[in-house]
């Protein structure tokens, strides 16, 4: 059976060496407009201490700045400016506890890639 109807119409002239492998690469890419927003997910997780405010983040939140920047071993201006960066995109949201501004995880699809970064627990 031909699955070579996930071929879009513009690339359908190409020559193919095996249709039912072309169309299983269609499938895993998926809608190409999701692409763009994973590649950003990937992007945030490419810097170190994003990364490492990011996990933490993630495993700890809702978490203030100078408690990151205690756990990281990151600078608190640094941690600002990362979370600045991380808020812009969505991945966290800030929630205002009196004076203190608490940061929590946004993104589900990140928390899930954050997830199997995870290390055995060793507790404080």
């Amino acid at each position: 059976m031909s699955h070579m109807h996930l071929v879009p119409p513009e690339r359908a002239h190409r020559r193919a060496i095996d249709n039912h492998t072309i169309c299983e690469a269609i499938e895993g890419i998926g809608d190409p407009d999701r692409i763009p927003a994973w590649a950003n997910r990937f992007s945030l997780l490419s810097e170190p201490h994003r990364l490492t405010v990011l996990l933490a983040v993630h495993h700890a939140g809702p978490i203030a700045v100078t408690d990151l920047a205690t756990a990281t071993g990151i600078n608190d201006t640094a941690v600002s400016q990362i979370l600045r960066l991380l808020r812009a995109s969505g991945t966290v949201t800030a929630h205002k506890d009196g004076r203190v501004v608490r940061y929590r995880l946004n993104d589900p699809h990140m928390a899930s890639l954050l997830g199997q970064l995870q290390s055995p627990s060793t507790h404080c």
